[in-house]
């Protein structure tokens, strides 16, 4: 068992891959006119040259909805996956709500697009940090935003948001003039959205005393209602000893959490 297993895994690090790099993801005569648009509503691709039917993971960047920019972790790569890195536009050159808006039209992309680059439409994951978690659960949460491009978010393979806010983003709280300190649940939160049916959830944080304000607790707090709301799959993982910043411990979670979800099937 130990051979097979060390030999899938280096048929995976053996595999050959290539990265295809600014892929409009919405349609010209929606952003016609819009340079910002034409600019940020690109994705790039990381994907295997000959394997079809592969996992995809759609990992969106954080930067607190006003700043940042598309990567793909290097700590993601080589793993018989493919990475699709979406920008999109940011506040305050378009409201916050903007930016759910194109995180959606991306996925929906992914969705329609990615078996032409060997991913399984049946197998995306949808992650990303800070913002970046905020924008995956809202997008998988909230079934209103893909049903307007013809996707049923039940679709989605599994969530799994790093350290992102699940009461109302504090960018689209400070846009309304409302203080950091003062939470927020509505139609922008993903608490707001709990739901039996959802995607398989996991929910990754820093070290709840070194985390930012309240990040660890109202994780914690999603967890708890979607397990109320009747959901059989929702999990909150702390990372001890690690700040906000604490991506790079989460990568191989994410990873682990995409074959345990398909091993379930």
């Amino acid at each position: 068992m130990l051979f097979l297993a060390t030999s899938a895994c280096a048929a995976v690090m053996a595999a050959e891959y290539e990265i295809k790099k600014e892929v409009p993801y919405r349609h010209a005569a929606d952003i016609a006119g819009d340079a910002y648009a034409h600019e940020k509503c690109v994705l790039d691709i990381y994907h295997p040259v000959s394997e079809k039917g592969v996992p995809v993971i759609i990992w969106f960047h954080g930067g607190g909805l006003t700043s940042g920019k598309k990567y793909i972790p290097g700590e993601i790569r080589n793993q018989g996956m493919c990475i699709v890195a979406p920008a999109y536009r940011l506040s305050p050159k378009v409201p916050a709500t903007v930016c759910i808006e194109d995180a959606t039209a991306a996925v929906a992309w992914v969705f329609k697009n990615i078996d032409q680059y060997g991913g399984d439409p049946e197998k995306i994951f949808i992650s990303g940090h800070s913002a970046g978690g905020y924008l995956a659960s809202m997008v998988g949460l909230d079934k209103s935003y893909l049903k307007k491009h013809g996707v049923d978010a039940n679709q989605i393979a599994g969530l799994i948001p790093f350290s992102g806010h699940t009461i109302t983003h504090f960018t689209v709280r400070g846009e309304r003039g409302i203080p950091g300190h003062q939470p927020i649940v509505d139609e922008f939160a993903p608490l707001y959205h709990v739901r039996a049916d959802a995607p398989p959830l996991l929910l990754i944080t820093g070290d709840r005393e070194l985390e930012l304000l309240g990040r660890y607790e109202e994780n914690a707090y999603m967890m708890r209602m979607m397990r109320v709301a009747g959901h059989k799959d929702t999990r909150v993982m702390e990372l001890d000893g690690y700040n906000h910043g604490m991506e790079r411990p989460a990568y191989p979670l994410l990873i682990n959490e995409v074959r345990r979800v398909l091993n379930q099937d």
